[in-house]
């Protein structure tokens, strides 16, 4: 069974960086669109960033030159680099296969001081 599993969240002090992956298990995502979406406490699940096969990304525009989206398919995972980051940022962060309507079980960020 295909599973999506995230890891790298933490606490983390305004400014700071963290670098999430997603690691696909038991198949090969060459091909699927992949993305990252957050939950903060209180709010709707919101989309954060996706990558397609080729490269092509996207981004929710709080996050635009801050937050880096990349895949490695040699290893079948997917990257988020957060940079700068703010209490704003803080949520739980899923990863997401568009083809296979996947979801990670999700891996916690906090940025606080």
């Amino acid at each position: 069974q295909v599973q999506l599993v995230e890891s790298g969240g933490g606490l983390v002090q305004p400014g700071g960086s963290l670098r999430l992956s997603c690691a696909a298990t038991e198949r090969d995502f060459n091909f699927d669109n992949m993305g990252w979406y957050r939950q903060a406490p209180g709010n709707q699940r919101e989309f954060v960033a996706s990558i397609g096969s080729a490269g092509l990304t996207n981004y929710l525009d709080s996050v635009k030159g801050r937050f880096t989206i990349s895949r490695d398919n040699a290893k079948n995972t997917l990257y988020l680099q957060m940079n700068g980051l703010k209490a704003e940022d803080t949520a739980v962060y899923y990863c997401r296969d568009f083809r296979l309507l996947l979801w990670g079980r999700g891996t916690q960020v906090t940025v606080s001081s």
